[in-house]
């Protein structure tokens, strides 16, 4: 699983997300939409997700711990490298 593209975003509006990026996983299946947010304990990836009619947002992804936690580590090393 590699990241294809990580666009950071300049947060002088106050908002939590610091950048937008997708992955390819090994066969060849691009997801688009992840971001890594800056939350109280530090940057996490949170999957796209859409928000449901009782109001709550439901993962449109649900990748298992083990491949998430991959995600998460590339993810916020490459977004350090940028920033």
């Amino acid at each position: 699983m590699k990241i294809i593209r990580i666009n950071p975003l300049k947060n002088d509006s106050g908002g939590k997300t610091a950048a937008f990026f997708d992955i390819e996983t090994n066969d060849g299946i691009i997801i688009k939409g992840f971001r890594i947010v800056n939350g109280a304990n530090g940057l996490f990836v949170s999957a796209p997700n859409d928000k449901g009619k009782d109001g709550k947002y439901y993962d449109n992804v649900i990748l298992p711990n083990e491949m998430k936690s991959e995600v998460e580590k590339q993810a916020i090393e490459e977004y350090n490298k940028l920033s």
